[in-house]
């Protein structure tokens, strides 16, 4: 293939915390791999957000040093610019607005990952323009809400794109209720460069005392919830890990979760309930840190958010999949998934209390076998070179 200018739109700086940074650096990562000349960006209005001294502000220089830091360990020095268009002027480091410019005429595509970039008169320049969509349900909800047929501003925004990927592999199909109004909506997946987790033919196996564990937002204050024909979806995975809040006790042996519950009623029922609750604010500006985690875990039990569960959207997440790239088996609930990979070795989905105890009972009668399957399907359904490729095939890159 001819090696292409390639543009990854996205946040880690604006938003710089582990589990988005390693989101975005596998895109990085996975297109230069595949031969590409990658430049990562952030055009944004919105200001960033400094993970250390926990407030948003019109101070860009954690987000610089952050994007610094990343583009030396990543390969990506000199081809990284951090835009931020609520300075007046325009103020840009890294490359300048020029170059930026000059870059969005020049580039053959531009990914916008997590649709995390509203459009400009600059960003409009860009020829081939292809959306992301990590968290699906609400864009295909919104479009179907348009009133009297006339544009909604989602529509237009959508329209904007060239190309419209989305890791729910069930939207567009008879298994996805909500109607998709004419808009093709690709199939994708979340790449993870497998070899940044899992750099040995075999991951190495946990010490005797680790548990299962996972990494998640307790609360996200209804920011996403939408109403449905009726019914409201949450975009929370709280309510759903509190209907499997007896998981740990059931299963026989403890699980953990870096996350923050404000609520001490909320903490009381987990720790009745054989969970280990640590806070997860240094896993958040440490993404080395946040990588030895998962990899230290013996695996990942996890819920789903109730959007992508009830709406059965095929959804999987993008950190689950690091899960795996360790070698780390996942138990995590189904969303539909199950229809394209997994659900067995390795991989392990429930909807059912007993199908969790079933699924810790059965790692644990053969680890090494769960282990090495959790390994193979990272490496055949996620690794980033397959799952790139074959987006930028599909869009016509």
């Amino acid at each position: 293939m001819k090696r292409k200018k390639i543009i990854v739109l996205g946040f880690m700086g604006g938003m710089p915390i582990a589990g988005v940074i390693w989101q975005h650096i596998h895109y990085i990562v996975g297109l230069q791999r595949l031969g590409h000349e990658v430049y990562y960006i952030e055009d944004t209005l919105n200001y960033p957000y400094d993970p250390v001294a926990f407030n948003i502000s019109d101070d860009c220089s954690y987000a610089a040093r952050t994007l610094g830091r990343l583009a030396k360990e990543h390969g990506f020095e000199g081809r990284w610019g951090y835009c931020a268009r609520f300075k007046d002027p325009i103020q840009s480091t890294g490359m300048s607005l020029e170059q930026i410019r000059t870059l969005y005429r020049e580039a053959d595509c531009a990914l916008n990952i997590c649709g995390s970039h509203d459009l400009n008169d600059d960003l409009r320049t860009i020829r081939h323009l292809i959306y992301v969509e990590s968290d699906p349900g609400v864009e295909q909800i919104k479009i179907d809400q348009q009133i009297d047929g006339e544009e909604s501003e989602t529509i237009d925004y959508l329209k904007e794109h060239r190309h419209l990927f989305t890791f729910g592999e069930n939207i567009g199909t008879p298994s996805f209720a909500v109607p998709t109004h004419g808009f093709e909506w690709l199939p994708t997946r979340q790449p993870v460069v497998t070899d940044l987790w899992c750099p040995t033919p075999e991951a190495p196996a946990p010490a005797a005392e680790k548990l299962f564990t996972t990494i998640c937002n307790w609360s996200t204050s209804g920011k996403k919830d939408i109403e449905w024909r009726g019914s409201n979806y949450l975009w929370s995975k709280s309510l759903e890990f509190l209907k499997f809040i007896e998981a740990p006790k059931r299963s026989g042996e403890p699980f953990e979760m870096a996350t923050d519950i404000k609520k001490e009623e909320e903490l009381a029922l987990f720790e009745k309930n054989d969970w280990r609750l640590v806070l997860p604010h240094d896993l958040s500006v440490d993404w080395n840190g946040y990588r030895d985690y998962i990899s230290n875990s013996k695996g990942e039990f996890t819920c789903a958010k109730d959007q992508y569960v009830r709406l059965n959207t095929g959804w999987f997440s993008d950190r689950t999949a690091c899960y795996l790239a360790a070698g780390r088996p996942v138990i995590t609930q189904e969303t539909g998934f199950t229809a394209h990979y997994g659900g067995k070795e390795g991989l392990l989905a429930f909807s059912t209390m007993e199908e969790i105890t079933e699924a810790v009972a059965s790692i644990r009668a053969d680890y090494k076998k769960h282990s090495r399957a959790a390994l193979a399907i990272a490496r055949e359904i996620f690794e980033a070179e397959k799952v790139l490729q074959s987006l930028l095939d599909r869009a016509g890159v």
